[in-house]
């Protein structure tokens, strides 16, 4: 099964006959729905965005080593310890030359991995501490994904994200709407998850509601499932970051008779997005290996999931690797991987038209019979 929007004569099944090769996966067009503007940095320009603000707080000044402290900090299967590696990132985010010069990067760097559409979220609040203006900042993010985009055959929109242990929310839904034909289509909260629950943000998400602004909200990324049927049934969410925790209200193998839980009867007959991060999600520990991950049973239930990468440099990924990974570990073939990317187009938070748009780019490429037998 597959999401809205998606023409049902190209409703492949799950196959594990057809491999596919890195050159494949990386030249594919793909979609990305889940990833963090400050998670996703270039070492060397944190470096030298450290110099030129005098910075003498980074663990080391060699973007080689400062790369690698990044991964290994992150990857210490804790959500809060995870956390820590963006105080370096956010340090070298307080001024709009930084900023934009981030934004054009992160646009860059997805077109060179073949990502065709991009949602990139990040925290207007997180980025005040040299007195820049919450306009100012979504302002800087938006010229830098348009400069960053401009022909390389990609399109990036922003998610404004609000911390969910601060209180800032509705202020930052209302800035959210204030940018909303300006490259702004979605609102998020995020941070640390266990104490915040997404009921803590009831008037941003009513607001939301009430203008028909699309909400994605991070929940079930560590713990069980509760903050997820928060998310959808009371704040309105028609995506959620991770999920992770929807897999204990699927039944096991030996309690299949049981049948599906509420909740993820809402998420099938609703087509309720998955925004799955298989490293990050490793390396905070929601999962002990790639093995174990419930992306691919996921798929075979016929929840709309999503791959995506989270945080760039923390996880030292990109969507690519990804889906490498993924198809070495479960034996996806490539109509595994077009059904995740039309799973994505079809959850984006952009008009029919485009759309329909890119969706003519994945099936002009996806549907090419060598490509569809695994070959170049």
């Amino acid at each position: 099964m597959i999401c809205r929007f998606v023409d049902s004569r190209y409703k492949w099944p799950i196959s594990k006959t057809r491999m596919l090769s890195p050159e494949i996966i990386q030249t594919a067009p793909k979609i990305l729905l889940h990833d963090h503007l400050d998670g996703g940095l270039r070492p060397s320009t944190i470096v030298q965005l450290a110099k030129d603000s005098e910075i003498k707080s980074l663990p080391t000044y060699n973007a080689n080593e400062l790369g690698d402290w990044m991964t290994a900090t992150a990857d210490r299967k804790d959500l809060e310890l995870y956390l820590e590696a963006f105080a370096h990132t956010l340090s070298v985010m307080q001024n709009q030359d930084a900023i934009y010069r981030v934004a054009a990067e992160c646009a860059e760097d997805l077109a060179d991995d073949g990502i065709i559409y991009a949602e990139v979220r990040f925290a207007p609040e997180l980025h005040l501490a040299n007195r820049l203006s919450v306009p100012q900042v979504i302002e800087s993010v938006l010229a830098g994904f348009q400069s960053g985009s401009e022909g390389r055959g990609i399109i990036v929109n922003a998610l404004i994200c609000a911390i969910r242990s601060n209180s800032r929310s509705k202020e930052m839904m209302e800035f959210a709407l204030q940018f909303r034909s300006k490259g702004v289509v979605g609102f998020d909260i995020a941070g640390p998850e266990i104490g915040y629950p997404p009921s803590d943000h009831l008037e941003a998400f009513h607001l939301a509601m009430e203008s028909d602004f699309p909400v994605t909200i991070h929940a079930g990324e560590v713990g069980g499932a509760i903050y997820i049927q928060e998310a959808v049934e009371e704040c309105g969410a028609s995506r959620i970051g991770h999920g992770l925790g929807l897999q204990y209200e699927i039944p096991s193998n030996e309690d299949a008779g049981l049948g599906e839980s509420k909740l993820v009867s809402l998420f099938l007959d609703d087509q309720i997005a998955l925004e799955l991060c298989p490293t990050s999600n490793l390396h905070i520990g929601a999962v002990d290996s790639f093995a174990e991950h419930p992306i691919s049973r996921f798929l075979e239930l016929g929840l709309c999931a999503t791959i995506n990468t989270d945080n760039r440099l923390m996880s030292n990924t990109c969507l690519t690797k990804e889906l490498q990974i993924c198809t070495e570990t479960f034996g996806w073939d490539i109509s595994t991987v077009y059904t995740l990317m039309r799973n994505a187009l079809s959850s984006s938070f952009i008009p029919t038209d485009l759309k329909e748009d890119l969706n003519s780019v994945l099936s002009d490429w996806y549907l090419t019979p060598s490509r569809v037998h695994g070959n170049t």
